[in-house]
């Protein structure tokens, strides 16, 4: 995860810093630098992943990049329109590579923004006031490592196929910081960990599962995928509720619960890199599959929430 983190900060940098320091000298070349760092700019803000360093960086980086060709500009470098020599041209080509590229990973982000056609679910959130970062949710792997499980030719991905459109919420701070610190192991050290989890919607208690450990970060627990968990039936769906704090659950198989009710405390039991709350729709699976059924995309508080989006839950009573 590190490495991720690391690369996705770097290599739009790369570029911006190439073009401010050490521009081509050639008019192409410098405006095709201009544009590989705005699209890889753009592609890794909508791609990766920005638990660390926090959201707000790829809108750093773009205003650095547009900082770089103001100066290039005033410079006047480029004499010529295309390079003079061999080194030139080679770098134009390996320009013209990396535009290409990135260009297709900014069309792979923006076609998996669109909400799937067909039905889908309205919910509220299924958490308390605050803001909260979408690290996974959209309708492709590229921005949402559920949307995997969409692949019904592979036979291990059919009995969990009723996640394929789920969503993964991180709480951040004023400063957009999930955690204190880049990877903490302690799962205390996270913001959204302890927050209530409250039901997104009206129905009955369908599965109720609790006393599963918290898991140290990043270590996971693979035979217990959803951790602490519960299914929500509402009307003909089902709605699941995923990585429970050991021991919070408040509610039992059987029990109708109204929109807002209290269910349990976000943890970091199961199949988690870290704290957080996922969530997703499904039409009924089987007692020994629960969560094999049809997958349904939901949208909260009105919105199809897409990787690195922000979901702001306001206070009802105004309280800061």
């Amino acid at each position: 995860m590190i490495t991720v983190f690391t690369l996705q900060t770097s290599l739009p940098l790369a570029l911006i810093v190439w073009l401010a320091l050490r521009p081509p000298r050639n008019r192409a070349g410098f405006w095709m630098l201009a544009l590989c760092a705005a699209l890889m700019t753009f592609a890794t803000a909508r791609l990766g992943i920005w638990l660390f360093p926090p959201w707000w960086v790829p809108t750093l980086l773009g205003f650095l990049l547009v900082g770089a060709i103001a100066v290039c500009l005033i410079r006047s470098r480029q004499r010529f329109w295309m390079p003079a020599g061999a080194f030139g041209w080679l770098c134009l080509i390996l320009l013209v590579g990396i535009a290409g590229f990135a260009a297709i990973q900014s069309r792979t982000a923006l076609r998996a923004a669109r909400m799937p056609e067909g039905r889908f679910l309205d919910l509220s959130s299924p958490l308390g006031p605050g803001t909260y970062l979408v690290a996974n949710g959209g309708a492709a792997p590229a921005v949402n490592a559920h949307a995997t499980l969409l692949d019904l030719s592979v036979a291990r991905h059919r009995p969990y196929r009723a996640t394929g459109h789920g969503v993964d919420l991180v709480e951040i701070n004023g400063l957009g910081f999930r955690a204190d610190g880049i990877l903490p192991a302690d799962p205390a050290r996270y913001e959204i960990f302890g927050n209530p989890v409250i039901a997104p919607c009206a129905g009955d208690v369908v599965v109720a599962v609790d006393g599963l450990p918290d898991m140290t970060v990043p270590q996971t627990d693979a035979d217990h995928l959803a951790g602490n968990h519960v299914i929500l039936r509402c009307a003909d769906a089902e709605i699941l509720l995923a990585h429970f704090r050991p021991g919070t659950l408040v509610v039992h198989v059987g029990q109708s619960v109204g929109t807002g009710g209290a269910i349990a405390q976000v943890g970091n039991s199961g199949n988690t890199s870290e704290p957080h709350l996922h969530i997703n729709a499904q039409m009924p699976g089987t007692a020994e599959e629960p969560f094999s059924g049809a997958p349904i995309p939901i949208r909260i508080n009105g919105r199809y929430l897409v990787r690195n989006q922000r979901l702001v839950v306001p206070d009802p009573e105004g309280r800061s």
